[in-house]
């Protein structure tokens, strides 16, 4: 844990959030555990970066760019290629910058981040991320963007929280709301439209154990509960950890951990709430356009729940 970060707590539950990506670096009930986070210094990818961008935040776009070119607008643009293996610009261009705490209390931080644009994407936004703890429902997430430049903007999020009940996620159950998988290469780039998942191992819209299924993958179609949320749900023996998204966010990527090295292998399952699928930049789908003084919001939580309730 950085000497800069933020404690938050209520009730049971404990989170501790880093300036540096406005990472959520850890989020605990009763002491164990919901998330594998990690230090505001773990950036990186795969087996190819000290971390796995553990809680941290992405925007002005989350997942893969292919090659880094997009058009916006009849102009195109060429971002920093950070994916050498792939050949993307992943993961946005904030997720290892310094952001401003503000409104501190002992169950809420607002922080914020102002993106001037740089080389390949010229857009300055006025991002924020408020994090709030609550004694019944644990955490919940709000993130904003405001365009305040003279132009329109391209612009998704997500964020990269990793979910764990303490046991490897071969034995643990998932309830995952999703009728809907996107199919990719062998660069994790879209390769056609979403794919109904009925009779393919990746349905898990009735909760069962993982076993051997491999994630790195991004669902659509989420199913809607009490009041429109959308609830995936890791389950273990003896608890569960829940993640709820609204309608802002219909999409999400699940990744099971298995490129990464050492204990962190499969030992716990990303689900990223995201605006927007991978490569939206390039291809549109789900993007959102915000004219100049427009705003974009995009809600999510975590919180932990009976193993019965997968």
């Amino acid at each position: 844990m950085g000497s800069d970060a933020i404690e938050l707590a209520a009730g049971q539950y404990r989170a501790i959030i880093g300036r540096e990506g406005a990472t959520l670096q850890r989020l605990t009930w009763c002491g164990g555990d919901l998330i594998w986070g990690g230090d505001s210094d773990s950036t990186g990818e795969g087996a190819e970066g000290a971390g796995a961008f553990q809680g941290r935040l992405m925007a002005p776009w989350p997942n893969r760019v292919d090659k880094g070119r997009y058009t916006f607008e009849g102009t195109e643009y060429q971002l920093e290629i950070t994916d050498p293996e792939r050949g993307t610009a992943i993961h946005g261009l904030v997720h290892s910058r310094l952001w401003t705490p503000h409104d501190i209390t002992p169950t809420h931080v607002r922080l914020t981040y102002d993106l001037d644009g740089e080389p390949g994407y010229p857009f300055p936004l006025e991002l924020a991320v408020d994090y709030r703890i609550h004694p019944a429902s644990g955490l919940s997430v709000l993130a904003t963007a405001r365009n305040v430049g003279s132009t329109s903007a391209p612009y998704g999020f997500g964020a990269h929280p990793y979910l764990t009940v303490g046991v490897p996620l071969d034995e643990a159950t998932l309830h995952l709301p999703a009728r809907l998988r996107l199919p990719v290469d062998e660069r994790l780039l879209p390769t056609g439209p979403p794919q109904n998942v009925a009779g393919t191992e990746y349905d898990f819209r009735a909760p069962r154990r993982i076993g051997e299924t491999v994630f790195d993958t991004a669902f659509t179609g989420l199913r809607p509960g009490i009041e429109g949320r959308s609830w995936t749900v890791l389950a273990g023996p003896d608890h569960g950890v829940g993640l709820w998204a609204d309608s802002s966010c219909g999409w999400l990527q699940v990744y099971s951990a298995d490129g990464l090295p050492g204990p962190a292998h499969r030992s716990a399952l990303a689900v990223e709430p995201m605006t927007c699928p991978p490569n939206a930049l390039a291809t549109g789908r789900g993007l959102r356009v915000l004219g100049p003084g427009e705003r974009s919001e995009a809600r999510f939580g975590i919180r932990m729940m009976a193993p019965t309730l997968g």
